[in-house]
């Protein structure tokens, strides 16, 4: 899943008008971040060989013992069909998120979306800010999870609960296909969190971070 083939130019320059208009007012700095995905869960691919050679060897066995005119008798020849699923399933992955995500337990999916966002967040340099006041917004599209980061300035004043109803928000509009309009929201939102608790743009404030959307 290419992001860039995703969104078109015109999308993209939308999330961007955002993060402008929401930091029009306010001295914090906000950074849209989308991956595709937050691991390789190269597990999956573990996981799926091993399925798909059970369930062929399972059904040789039960074959054998219910249809005995279908039964394969040649050890090589099960070797071979045992093995020939294995590498299906094995590669299968690759080829649907589906199959991949079903393999792939949730709270390892959790534990590698936040890991994404925390690098991201430092690859970003969404600390480098006068005074602490960035936030950053991170979609991770494969695990269906979206993680709010905010600096330690701005952190210590907006409790949790917060940035948790931002998160059901943009989760809500991501599943129904409404990802641009649900991160404008979530970017004005933030812009008028930082309002509320007291982030006003100074006379000496400059744009410290790009507003465009980081895309991986």
């Amino acid at each position: 899943m290419s992001l860039r083939k995703t969104f078109t130019d015109q999308e993209l320059a939308r999330i961007k008008a955002a993060v402008r208009k929401a930091e029009e007012n306010i001295s914090g700095e906000i950074v849209p971040v989308m991956v595709s995905k937050s691991g390789y869960y190269t597990i999956a691919n573990y996981k799926g060989s091993l399925w798909a050679s059970f369930i062929v060897f399972t059904l040789i066995v039960t074959i054998d013992r219910f249809v005995p005119s279908l039964a394969v008798y040649d050890p090589l020849l099960i070797l071979v069909l045992v093995l020939l699923a294995g590498v299906v399933g094995g590669v299968a992955p690759n080829f649907s998120n589906d199959i991949r995500r079903m393999l792939v337990s949730q709270r390892h999916m959790d534990h590698a979306t936040r890991q994404r966002a925390e690098n991201a967040f430092l690859e970003q340099e969404v600390f480098n800010t006068r005074h602490r006041t960035g936030i950053m917004i991170f979609v991770s599209f494969f695990e269906h999870e979206v993680i709010i980061i905010g600096d330690q300035g701005i952190s210590k004043v907006v409790e949790q609960k917060v940035w948790d109803k931002l998160v059901q928000d943009l989760t809500a509009s991501i599943r129904k296909g409404k990802t641009i309009e649900g991160l404008e929201q979530a970017i004005m939102r933030c812009g008028e969190i930082l309002l509320e608790k007291g982030f006003r743009k100074t006379a000496d404030d400059v744009n410290e971070l790009r507003d465009d959307v980081r895309l991986d």
